[in-house]
């Protein structure tokens, strides 16, 4: 009996080892061989087990995978959140356990199912993590993607997609261990290696075989502002000056037809800025003879009694101050609203500006010259499917997209490389230059094959500058999910599944 238990122990190790080398196989660097090794790793461990079994071994895969994905929070709740060490470390191990349930369900659904469709109970999964309370897919499997030979999919469908088709590769390899030996298995493990190879190998397979559904439109001279303020410093009363001086010198003097800063860079509100501030910084992107100069500027607006947003302000191009104005849709749990019954936990916290209102779902872009900017604020650019619906009438989707991010809450940890790839997926799913606009890094330009062509180095004080060429055109991931957003991959699981189940039996009359 006791030999038993070491046994399912060490199956469930096993699968915490294969959530491991799924969260290294998305960040620091895209790894897509190693991706299919850990769910193929976690496949292996549920063959033969028992519903019991199947949910801890399902439990220990995305436990270890997304506290491993995730621990970075941490930083935020105990460094800025002041939360006490213990309690900040307890919310995080909460917030990963919950999100195991997925994982964990995914892997009851398989074994009771009779050992089929794993794939598809996999991407259930997925979906339900993606969409399920406001839903939080960092770190989702496809990202490990955004280079290799399955990047040229993300075009036709998405991250999640990829994730399915990579997730549904691993379960075949595992279903093929007794054929390895043979012809059909020689092929099965070539076929694997090419995708399991580095990116920087099988780029030129990669650029050969990928489809353009855009087209060039215009060229900005563009400028990414990157401030470098830290969290403990942004709403300082001994800093505010020293912050407000340095972004007023760069949008002032800059010469770019486009300005873009890091989320909430000007930390105040416009009527709490020292007198005649921000009517000076407006009046400096009026048309001249120079040209016209734009800016996308992140800061909160509103007052007390509307409410208070965490927005993007658009200046230039002759218009009135703060003209354009782009609101945060897609709010974050207790940093940007309190949800239901946890405004006690919120008291413990002392950051500032934690309640905002919602913008609209399918924003109006900000026009640069010829060209559309789509801004999305912080962790917006995680949902192509929301960033999809601004693509619903080619006349007016953006022709360039650009992220205002703040990730100082979470110091030089990983997370700045795993939010460079989920900008970077974007990209190839939109087939749009992304302008990454961060306050630490990664400050970046990405072009619309999900390229960096540009970047500053991380946790300096820099200005990124260069030109950025538009596209035009819609891409078939932007054209299905801004119309139906998850739906459609969700009934392809749900179809996937329910074909199995009647295979199954028809099997079992004959």
């Amino acid at each position: 009996m006791s030999g038993g238990r070491r046994s399912g122990l060490g199956w469930a190790g096993l699968a915490a080892l294969a959530g491991l080398l799924q969260a290294l196989s998305v960040a620091p660097t895209p790894q897509p061989g190693l991706q299919i090794l850990a769910w193929a790793l976690w496949v292996w461990s549920l063959q033969g087990a028992s519903p019991q079994q199947a949910a801890l071994r399902g439990f220990s895969f995305g436990w270890a995978w997304l506290s491993s994905s995730l621990w970075w929070i941490f930083i935020s709740l105990n460094s800025y959140g002041h939360l006490p060490a213990v309690a900040s470390a307890a919310a995080v191990g909460l917030l990963t356990a919950f999100l195991a349930l997925f994982p964990m369900l995914a892997a009851l659904g398989y074994v009771r199912s009779g050992f089929s469709g794993f794939a598809f109970w996999a991407l259930l999964s997925e979906l339900g993590r993606a969409t399920l309370l406001g839903g939080f897919p960092w770190a989702a499997p496809g990202y490990a993607h955004v280079d290799g030979p399955l990047s040229i999919l993300a075009p036709w469908i998405g991250v999640h997609g990829l994730g399915f088709l990579a997730v549904a590769w691993s379960a075949f390899l595992v279903a093929q261990r007794k054929r390895w030996r043979s012809a059909a298995g020689a092929v099965v493990i070539g076929l694997t290696l090419v995708v399991a190879l580095p990116p920087t190998w099988t780029a030129p397979i990669t650029q050969a075989l990928s489809v353009d559904f855009t087209q060039p439109s215009g060229t900005l001279r563009v400028a990414l502002l990157q401030s470098n303020v830290m969290q403990d410093e942004k709403f300082d009363l001994d800093h505010i000056d020293a912050v407000l001086d340095w972004h007023a010198e760069q949008l002032q003097n800059i010469k770019a037809d486009l300005i873009v800063t890091p989320e909430t860079a000007i930390p105040l509100l416009p009527q709490l800025l020292p007198t005649g501030w921000w009517e000076r910084l407006a009046a400096s992107f009026e048309p001249s003879a120079a040209g016209s100069r734009h800016a996308l500027i992140g800061m909160p607006l509103g007052n007390r009694r509307q409410g208070y947003s965490n927005a993007v302000v658009g200046l230039g191009g002759g218009a009135a101050a703060g003209t354009y104005r782009y609101d945060k849709y897609h709010l974050l749990p207790f940093g940007e609203f309190v949800p239901f019954g946890f405004r006690w936990f919120v008291e413990l916290l002392q950051i500032p500006l934690g309640d905002f209102n919602r913008g609209v779902l399918a924003a109006p872009s900000f026009t640069v010259g010829q060209e559309r900017i789509g801004p999305s604020i912080c962790v917006e650019d995680l949902y192509g499917e929301e960033m999809a619906s601004r693509f619903m009438a080619a006349s007016t989707a953006p022709t360039m997209l650009a992220s205002l991010s703040n990730l100082a809450w979470f110091g030089p940890t990983v997370a700045l490389d795993q939010h460079l790839h989920i900008a970077r997926m974007r990209a190839l799913e939109m087939q749009r230059p992304f302008l990454h606009a961060t306050n630490t890094g990664a400050s970046a330009f990405i072009d619309h094959r999900g390229v960096v062509q540009q970047q500053v180095p991380r946790q300096t004080r820099a200005v990124l500058e260069g030109w950025v060429q538009g596209r035009t055109g819609v891409t078939p991931f932007a054209r299905w999910a801004g119309r139906w957003g998850l739906i459609p991959l969700g009934l392809l699981a749900i179809l996937g599944l329910g074909f199995i189940r009647l295979r199954q039996r028809r099997g079992a009359k004959c």
